[in-house]
């Protein structure tokens, strides 16, 4: 199941009690506690879904684990180990997996950089925006829409160009 890819899985914390009898995918042996984990389509006593590395109780300390190369890590040492989540596609630079980021077209943006190519206006969440060749443009400085060169006038659709939301 655990292979060279990352796979993220949530930590449900479920009751125990219910009439079905569980075994513990850490220690094999049968869950009768309370309280158990379910994570990874495996249920686990709450003691022994640990990080690899730090051993930390991955159900004390959030809702997410990560597994990679036979690994169970909590988010702060999948991090450490593995590092970035990619370039961003404007800048070139690293993006570190625990930033925020933007996404449009599959490609990954630091928030910093999801910008329209014209103003240099910072997009967030919620503005429409066009994303022409590559390249991403505020609502008011689309590609075609030169005859509305002011910022303070309102947009009217437009077939020819598919607007997007952030």
């Amino acid at each position: 199941m655990v292979n060279s890819r990352v796979e993220s899985s949530a930590v449900a914390v479920t009751g125990g009690s219910g009439g079905a009898v569980r075994s513990c995918a850490g220690c094999g042996g049968r869950i009768s506690d309370r309280f158990l984990l379910f994570s990874m389509d495996r249920y686990w006593h709450t003691r022994c879904l640990k990080c690899s590395c730090c051993q930390a109780q991955l159900g004390e300390i959030g809702s997410t684990c990560f597994s990679k190369g036979g690994m169970i890590l909590c988010r702060n040492d999948y991090i450490r180990l593995f590092g970035h989540s990619g370039a961003c596609s404007a800048c070139g630079q690293s993006i570190p997996a625990s930033e925020m980021v933007m996404r449009a077209q599959g490609n990954v943006y630091h928030l910093k950089c999801f910008t329209c190519a014209t103003c240099r206006n910072r997009l967030v969440p919620g503005d429409r925006f066009h994303y022409v060749n590559g390249t991403i443009f505020c609502e008011h400085d689309r590609p075609g829409g030169a005859l509305l060169s002011s910022h303070l006038t309102p947009l009217q659709s437009n077939t020819l160009l598919p607007d997007q939301k952030v």
